[in-house]
Parts: structure tokens; C-alpha cells; sequence
């Protein structure tokens, strides 16, 4: 079933790290597909691109693009935060998201008043290509050590940590974090109150 733009999750930090959030609770039993067809995609590009809004009939025949992409990024960002950084291992995936990165981006455009506009041949493909580039510039640079992946263990959503001291546990704590911190006080509750605080 397609999300609604509504639905979709925002604020890792990164253009690219929310577009892989739409596989949400990945690699469990739970895991959900944000981007199912042509529509939902379009509902993305719509609140995460420059465009105003993005008919479903431009997304046609590029949720499945969209899909390889998000799985390519995630696997080169895995690969990057891993001891052996990007490797051989990650060949196929790095030259995925090149490829795309290579694309034509939204181009700005000025009206007669000064208002400034985007435009491209391909909108759903130019925001994909924002999106390569967003993870060619977070894994090739420093950015890339405060990626964390959320403590959530129904979450594991990565975000970028731009807390000073560095040491921040969830994507949200609207959502993970106070679900954690409930789940703590109903632990305690049964234990007569000795539980470690999540922090």
C-alpha cells in the first residue's frame, strides 16, 4: 500500500540517509517498503526535491531505479563505516550511485520577479541525482563519522549525530527514544525499579 507524503520520515540530517529510510525497520520481520510504485515515489520527490509538486505519471518506470539506488547507497555507507572502509567489496554499489550522481541535477531558473524555480527534463531522476551526489559527499567525507544508527531495536534507522559531544542514541526522540524510555519506566514498574536509565 502506498505511503502518503505525510507518512514519510524526515530529519536523519541527510538528503540521503532519509531517502534510505523508506525502507523502514530494515532487516526485520517488520521491515516496510515506502516506495511500492510509481505513485509513492512521486509523493517523495514531491516533499523531499525543490519541486513543488511531481505528477505520479513522471515516476513511471523509476520506483524500481529508485529502489536499486536506495539499496546501493545503504550498502556503500555500510561499507564506508565498516573496518575496511570502501573496498572491492563494494564495487557494485559505488558505481551505482556514480552513475546516478553523473545525472542531470534540477537546474534554478529566475522569473521576472525574482522568484527562483527549478526545471529539469526528468524531475524524478534529476532528485535521484541529488540524492547519489548527497551520498557521494557524506561517504567521501568527514561528515561520515557521526553517521549512527539508531539504538531502536525495531528502528536502526541511520542519522546524522550533530550533538556536540557526539554520543546521541536515536533518530527521533519523539518516536525511538520515548519509546525506549517507556519501555524503561514499564521495566522498572515490574522490577520493583531496578532498570538502567537508556540515556
Amino acid at each position: 500500500m502506498p505511503s502518503s507524503p505525510s507518512g514519510f520520515r524526515a530529519g536523519s540530517g541527510r538528503l540521503c540517509l532519509d531517502f534510505i529510510r523508506t525502507l523502514r525497520h530494515r532487516g526485520s520481520g517488520s521491515a516496510t517498503e515506502e516506495l511500492p510504485d510509481p505513485m509513492a515515489l512521486a509523493a517523495w520527490v514531491s516533499r523531499f526535491g525543490p519541486w513543488e509538486s511531481v505528477p505520479p505519471d513522471a515516476a513511471d518506470g523509476r520506483d524500481a531505479e529508485a529502489r536499486e539506488l536506495r539499496e546501493a547507497i545503504h550498502a556503500l555507507i555500510a561499507a564506508a563505516r565498516g573496518p575496511a572502509g570502501v573496498g572491492p567489496s563494494a564495487d557494485v554499489p559505488r558505481e551505482l550511485v556514480n552513475r546516478v550522481a553523473a545525472l542531470p541535477v534540477p537546474a534554478p531558473r529566475l522569473d521576472g520577479s525574482g522568484r527562483p524555480s527549478w526545471h529539469a527534463g526528468d524531475p524524478v531522476r534529476a532528485v535521484l541525482a541529488l540524492i547519489a551526489r548527497d551520498a557521494v559527499d557524506l561517504v567521501g567525507g568527514p561528515a561520515l563519522d557521526r553517521v549512527r544508527e539508531c539504538a531502536g531495536t525495531d528502528c536502526q534507522a541511520l542519522f546524522l549525530d550533530t550533538s556536540r559531544p557526539g554520543t546521541r542514541r536515536w533518530c527521533s526522540m519523539n518516536t525511538c527514544g520515548n519509546k525506549a524510555k517507556k519501555q524503561v519506566l514499564r521495566d522498572r514498574a515490574g522490577t520493583g525499579g531496578r532498570s538502567a536509565d537508556p540515556g
